[in-house]
């Protein structure tokens, strides 16, 4: 990857339109709010329980300043305001509006203070436990995370909650539906750099690999689970890619309606 990018505008009312749409008639609901989001370009990644102030602070924090920097445009061209994530690093534990985060979650955004939450030890073992290394792919989880961001400042994450709340047998598959979405939303954030010319041969490949190997499929044959989809919260290892391919070669958020 190379130098920061400024995304286009990417039609964030007309994402706001497709997902209430989407939610309201669709089957779409409610979900956990899963895994990625970031920091604002001024800030630097914050220290809890002694994260180092190294190569990791400065890559994600460049990361999330272009992912943060391209849906502000968007958002500022749709005549609407963004709101920017921060991204705290820590070691082991820390404390959040959402309870305890622990290194065992991986990677995740917490709505009640509009921050994602990355383990110190995440990136080695995306590319030890998981198969899945190289920048781009550690790219493509800070994009995730942001896209459930972008879904709680565009109310999606609330709506699909409540809807949880209403229907509880459907919650893993209205889950799966949020984390999918945010999939497609950090390919946009991957059409929009490559478009700027940072993206180096092989990085599509890495983010494609680094989907699938969080799905919901791979992780249980890894812990020599039987496959059961009934017990999925982020889909399988062939949606997650499907949909970041979606969102990278559409670069049009309207094209992330997994709700309809």
């Amino acid at each position: 990857m190379g130098v920061p990018i400024i995304g286009g505008g990417m039609g964030v009312v007309g994402l706001l339109v497709a997902l209430v749409f989407g939610l309201l008639g669709g089957g779409g609901g409610g979900s956990t709010y899963g895994i990625p989001s970031a920091l604002s370009p001024l800030d630097a990644p914050q220290a809890q329980s002694g994260p180092p102030a190294d190569d990791t602070g400065a890559f994600v924090g460049f990361v999330e300043t272009n992912v943060q920097d391209s849906w502000a445009k968007s958002f500022g061209d749709a005549g609407e305001t963004y709101t920017r994530a921060k991204v705290v690093l820590y070691d082991s534990q820390t404390p959040t509006a959402c309870g305890t985060g622990s290194a065992a979650a991986g990677p995740f955004y917490c709505p009640g203070d509009s921050k994602v939450y990355l383990d110190t030890s995440f990136f080695n073992e995306l590319k030890t436990r998981f198969g899945a290394p190289g920048d781009f792919a550690q790219a493509y989880v800070i994009a995730h995370e942001l896209g459930h961001h972008v879904q709680n400042l565009l109310g999606v994450s609330e709506k699909v909650s409540r809807q949880e709340q209403r229907d509880p047998a459907h919650a893993n598959q209205l889950s799966v539906r949020l984390e999918l979405q945010a999939d497609c939303l950090a390919g946009v954030w991957g059409h929009s750099a490559k478009q700027q010319g940072i993206l180096d041969p092989g990085d599509v490949e890495e983010g494609l690999r680094a989907a699938a190997s969080v799905g919901d499929d791979t992780l249980q044959r890894q812990a020599g689970q039987r496959v059961n989809p009934e017990t999925w919260t982020h889909g399988s290892s062939a949606e997650r890619s499907k949909w970041f391919r979606t969102g990278f070669d559409s670069g049009d958020p309207n094209s992330c309606d997994t709700f309809s």
